[in-house]
């Protein structure tokens, strides 16, 4: 059987999400210290995170959802500083929206846009995210066939659901895709599990947590192409 699908993990897998999150994070903070003083002034590090986790906890039904838990994060914050409803509400929307459009200014690897065109030659490519990257947004979005994000689904990576849908929009077996995630869990256990072949991107030099192994592992996106054609001879 031929693989013909290769599928992809966003963060971590083809750019360091850390810096655009970093500025992200700034850029809203940003934001809300103009157009909504008094927001965030009493809130440090360590209890913003608290504050976070709060909300988490009181909206379980966001949890697949992180670009609304972030809304609904930015408006129970502003409802805190005692700001109206309407504001809240508007100024939630706002806020998100600088910190989604620099969140969408990634670097990537140095090499992934040649091996992305090198591999769109011959697979069809899609992919798969729990976070609320739009590839389409990136640099890379060209050689991209489709994207699934967990917030579209209703479900997060490693279960089942973003990965079957990669299958029906593909039109093929599990065997005939290959897919390639930095998370051990979330993306090799979780295609491994609908039996899809898996490259753990291990760019950072990490000792495999346990448990059965990705098929392959490689450390830079170069090796991709090679790997998937060992794949293929197995």
């Amino acid at each position: 059987m031929t693989i013909k699908v290769v599928t992809f993990d966003l963060d971590n897998t083809l750019w360091d999400v850390e810096p655009a999150l970093l500025r992200a994070e700034q850029v809203q903070k940003d934001w809300l210290s103009m157009h909504r003083p008094g927001a965030m002034d009493s809130y440090d590090h360590a209890s913003l995170w608290e504050f976070k986790k709060s909300v988490w906890q009181r909206h379980p039904h966001l949890l697949h959802h992180v670009s609304q838990m972030r809304i609904q994060m930015l408006y129970e914050l502003q409802i805190a500083a005692g700001y109206s409803e309407q504001q809240a509400h508007s100024g939630a929307r706002d806020a998100f929206a600088v910190f989604l459009r620099e969140r969408h200014q990634v670097v990537l690897y140095e090499e992934a846009l040649e091996v992305l065109q090198h591999l769109a030659q011959h697979y069809t490519l899609g992919a798969l995210t729990n976070g609320n990257a739009d590839i389409y947004k990136t640099d890379a979005g060209e050689y991209f066939d489709f994207a699934f994000l967990a917030e579209d689904i209703g479900a997060s990576k490693p279960q089942p659901d973003m990965f079957h849908a990669a299958l029906e929009r593909a039109g093929v077996e599990p065997r005939q895709i290959v897919h390639v995630g930095d998370n051990p869990e979330h993306d090799i256990q979780g295609a491994r599990s609908v039996g899809m072949y898996t490259v753990w991107m291990n760019s950072q030099g990490e000792e495999w947590p346990g448990g059965e192994p990705a098929d392959l592992e490689i450390d830079n996106l170069r090796q991709l192409p090679g790997a998937i054609t060992r794949l293929l001879s197995t």
